[in-house]
């Protein structure tokens, strides 16, 4: 490995350094620097759902195409997430973070000027996989830069400038939308990032350090592409099915899905008897609490990323909340959310898995509550869901990490990388698949033009306790076997 400058110790590892030094000034301003990936990650990722009824009117939008700008994102992303993480082993972490940056920007820029929903696609799913190569490499840079006793801080920094950006992108969103910038409307939402990526990627190609760069291992391109292919013939029919009349094309998809993927994991097993890195370790396959866990997770983001998408449609085109007060109303959720995520970790330490059990059942009692309000009453305000939202967040809080730390804390070190970049993978893709699945659920029980989108939410969330409930027992099964 090229030389490496860790703190002010020169030539050294990072355990090697003078851990109760700490990370170095430029080390911390390499940090400021590498988290604008991370937050410019999580922001697009969120600040679509307030733009949805604006774009259906600008654009003409269908509801298939609001799926797919919303959910391509997601895919994209998730489906780059294990080839940025090589590339920036290969090409070194700074080259590829102002890559990866530098095409955000531009991709952000296309959607901006985007003149139909079709390019709006496209242009959304290159940027999400501009985002799947600048932001693995944050925690690259940290694993490699920070003393490990202080890599526990940078992470949590991480960690919560990913929550900030969720909070931004619902919250600024609004704020664009409403105040109509330039007369730009929606398309405020992507420009946005222009300047911030353009001031971003000259501050990375200063102060990213130059010479780091992981162990180069041979990329496994034809497992990423099986898998991102099996993923794609799942989503695409299921999204754009019901609009297209499901036609034949739709189902010679969904039943090449199987074999596609029957064949990309009879590739991974042979990769790794012949000494390979497969992107799916099968050991990892082999090891059933992690699975246990791993489909946990999977139930979890079938729900989350559903319910984000649909809820920003209840609130504008069901409640008649404005841009802005769709956006305000994300936040308090936001913020429980922030919070169970920190209180999560150290409950969950010394009280044990009822208390992920205990989040589950907020969000059903959250879940529940909604529905009663948007069934008893012809006129609902939008903040009149606040306590609902609020014990979500909470309840989304207390669950969702705990199940992803417990699903690593069953993994060896030698397939926590892997075991890592396949939860990530699945909580994007669940996430994608969410919104395809029961987005087409809501669209149709809330009818044309969304005429009944409180029908149509009160439907999806019964879907959504159930998988809720899901995830809560899978972590209770888990527990209890172990």
């Amino acid at each position: 490995m090229a030389d490496i400058r860790i703190g002010t110790t020169i030539g050294t590892t990072p355990e090697q350094g003078d851990a109760s030094a700490g990370p170095s000034p430029a080390d911390r301003r390499m940090l400021a620097v590498a988290l604008t990936a991370t937050f410019m990650g999580s922001f697009d990722l969120f600040v679509v759902n307030v733009a949805t009824e604006a774009l259906r009117a600008d654009l003409r939008a269908s509801d298939a195409a609001l799926e797919l700008v919303v959910s391509g994102y997601a895919f994209a992303y998730a489906a780059g997430l294990i080839t940025g993480g090589r590339l920036g082993d290969r090409f070194g972490y700074r080259r590829t973070f102002v890559a990866g940056m530098v095409a955000f920007t531009v991709t952000s820029l296309l959607c901006g000027l985007a003149q139909g929903a079709g390019e709006l696609v496209v242009a959304r799913m290159a940027q999400g996989l501009s985002a799947a190569v600048m932001v693995p490499q944050v925690l690259s840079l940290v694993t490699a830069r920070f003393p490990a006793a202080h890599r526990g801080r940078a992470t949590g920094w991480n960690g919560a400038v990913a929550g900030i950006g969720s909070i931004a992108g619902q919250l600024l969103g609004g704020v664009l939308l409403q105040a109509d910038v330039f007369g730009l409307g929606w398309r405020a939402v992507f420009l946005v990032n222009v300047p911030v990526g353009v001031v971003a990627s000259v501050a990375a190609w200063r102060m990213l350090p130059p010479h780091v760069a992981g162990p180069r291992r041979q990329f496994d391109a034809l497992g990423a592409l099986g898998v991102t292919a099996t993923l794609a013939l799942l989503l695409v029919p299921l999204a754009l099915g019901r609009d297209e009349g499901w036609p034949v094309w739709t189902w010679v998809c969904l039943a090449a899905a199987a074999p596609v993927a029957w064949a990309t994991w009879r590739w991974q097993r042979a990769l790794r008897e012949r000494g390979g890195e497969p992107v799916l370790d099968p050991a990892l396959f082999r090891n059933r609490p992690y699975l246990t866990l791993l489909a946990g997770l999977g139930a979890f983001q079938l729900y989350f990323g559903a319910y984000m998408f649909t809820l920003a449609l209840l609130l504008q085109a069901g409640l008649g909340a404005s841009p802005l007060t769709a956006g305000a109303v994300f936040v308090p959720q936001a913020v429980t959310f922030t919070t169970g995520s920190l209180l999560s970790g150290r409950l969950t330490a010394r009280h044990g898995v009822r208390w992920p059990v205990a989040g589950g059942a907020l969000v059903v009692g959250g879940l529940a509550l909604a529905a009663i309000q948007l069934t008893a009453s012809d006129a609902v305000s939008p903040w009149a869901l606040t306590p609902a939202l609020l014990l979500n967040g909470l309840g989304n809080g207390l669950l969702m990490p705990p199940i992803i730390g417990a699903a690593l804390s069953r993994v060896t070190p030698g397939t926590a990388g892997a075991a890592s970049g396949m939860l990530n993978t699945a909580q994007q893709e669940a996430s994608s698949l969410g919104v395809a699945l029961l987005g087409m659920l809501f669209f149709a029980v809330s009818g044309p033009g969304l005429r009944d989108a409180r029908a149509g939410m009160t439907a999806v969330s019964a879907v959504f306790a159930v998988l809720v409930a899901v995830a809560a027992a899978l972590m209770w099964s888990t527990h209890r076997r172990t």
